[in-house]
């Protein structure tokens, strides 16, 4: 067994990706840190560093417990990584997302550009990162 191997493969072998060219794509986006810096997907990872990989709104952290090369089940992913992500960013998963109906007379047709630009602004104005559990 190997003392370290390439990121993108070990985040792939743990599951974080479902494919390997998805994990590249991930590190080559800057979306993966291997302690604390951004992690190319040639870069090493070795037992005892820590992983931090952005999925859509979500920061998770992982602990390398085991180098793994080659993927594995699921049920075996806590012996090579132990997942350090806070609740806080798993509630993220299950925030309500703020919608917004923009009410159209039936037979109106389809948006003119100008009422297209209205709802895009509408959209842009809308900031999903917030978090919901502030107000408790």
């Amino acid at each position: 067994m190997a003392d370290s191997t390439r990121i993108d493969k070990y985040i792939w072998a743990i599951r974080l990706f479902k494919t390997r060219s998805e994990a590249t794509e991930a590190c080559n986006g800057n979306k993966v840190q291997l302690n604390g810096v951004a992690a190319k997907p040639s870069k090493t990872v070795k037992a005892g560093d820590s992983i931090s990989v952005r999925k859509g709104a979500v920061q998770y952290s992982y602990k390398v417990l085991k180098i793994a090369e080659n993927r594995m089940g699921a049920q075996l992913v806590p012996e090579f990584a132990e997942n350090l992500t806070p609740q806080s960013e798993l509630d993220k998963l299950h925030a309500p997302r703020e919608t917004f109906f923009v009410k159209r007379d039936r037979g109106s047709g389809r948006p003119t550009k100008k009422d297209r630009r209205e709802m895009d602004a509408l959209w842009d104005g809308i900031d999903f990162s917030s978090d919901y559990n502030d107000e408790d």
